[in-house]
């Protein structure tokens, strides 16, 4: 089997960058970083579902592209390393189920309500909710809380909220969920649906993550390359070089793991892929801050933002903890 990319998927991902470094350069980044209250932009989320972007993998007689996973982590690649910011998982996973969600004239965050049922759990956080038309719900694999789609001003009056790691990220938490009524969803699903949208956010997530990690890479390698100490460039010194080459490994690793888990659309692969590319994004970021030295520290440089946004997705969907068990509880099924 030919695990390299097509043309076509190539191309894809290139037409993806060429478009974000358009529509989203630095400057767009940093406008966001420093409004201090972000909001999600419409006219580019417009942009965004007329290149396709949400109604990716919606069949071509809905209305969609009709391409698949693999695609789709190759686009969610490329938006991490823009560092997009924006509900880009719930909406892409909303298309076809919330109105507006597949030609972006919606923006759709989402609600795991799986997560916070435990008796004393803290609620689950939701992104963006303020900017967001609609709440996907994507609840347990059993019971009333499945799949569907509430109004955000709804679901907003009972969440407050809480101060973010990343400034381009607002973050609410919903403290009861004993409020949400699943019968006020519309475009409900079954169980299996649940499974199947929360996998698909796992690793959509594990490829924004990917993206950042590769940047980072970027990062430190140009700045190695422009940084002079002593008469020579930094990236000439052993212990730079070795920060460097850690860096590498971590993403090319992660990249391999992300795209094996978008063809198989194994619960195990996912969870794998979800680890390896938060860990990626992660280190990877501080590796950087670490070439660039003292002014990584300082909120002009953009290294920052890479680690307050791998931080937060670390957390979204399925933690560190979640998959490490997920994975060693399947090395105990019988038969593997």
């Amino acid at each position: 089997m030919d695990f390299r990319l097509t043309d076509d998927q190539r191309a894809l991902r290139a037409g993806v960058r060429e478009l974000l470094e358009g529509r989203f350069p630095r400057e767009r980044l940093r406008a966001v970083v420093d409004a201090g209250a972000p909001a999600v932009d419409r006219a580019l989320w417009r942009e965004l579902g007329g290149a396709g972007f949400f109604a990716l993998r919606l069949a071509e007689a809905d209305g969609g592209v009709g391409l698949g996973l693999p695609e789709a982590a190759l686009v969610f690649e490329e938006a991490g390393r823009a560092l997009l910011p924006g509900p880009l998982v719930a909406t892409h996973l909303a298309a076809g189920v919330a109105e507006g969600a597949a030609e972006g004239r919606a923006v759709v965050t989402a609600l795991d309500a799986a997560r916070g049922a435990e008796p004393g759990a803290a609620g689950p956080l939701v992104e963006h909710l303020a900017s967001a038309d609609a709440v996907l719900v994507i609840g347990d694999d059993e019971g009333d809380r499945r799949v569907g789609v509430l109004p955000a001003a709804g679901l907003a009056r009972s969440a407050r909220p809480i101060r973010s790691v990343d400034p381009a990220t607002p973050l609410h938490r919903l403290d009861r969920l004993d409020r949400l009524d699943p019968g006020g969803c519309s475009g409900g699903g079954p169980p299996a649906a649940a499974a199947r949208l929360r996998r698909e956010a796992v690793l959509l997530t594990a490829a924004l993550q990917l993206g950042s990690a590769a940047r980072t890479v970027e990062m430190a390698v140009r700045h190695a390359g422009e940084r002079f100490q002593f008469g020579r460039a930094i990236g000439t010194f052993q212990a730079v070089q070795h920060l460097c080459a850690g860096m590498l490994v971590r993403a090319e690793t992660a990249r391999s793991v992300v795209y094996a888990a978008a063809v198989t659309e194994d619960a195990d692969d996912v969870a794998a892929a979800k680890l390896l590319a938060d860990e990626a994004a992660v280190r990877n970021a501080r590796d950087c801050l670490q070439v660039h030295g003292g002014m990584g520290f300082t909120w002009e440089a953009d290294v920052h933002l890479h680690l307050k946004r791998a931080w937060v997705r670390a957390g979204q969907w399925q933690t560190a903890a979640e998959a490490e068990e997920g994975l060693a509880a399947g090395l105990l099924r019988p038969g593997v």
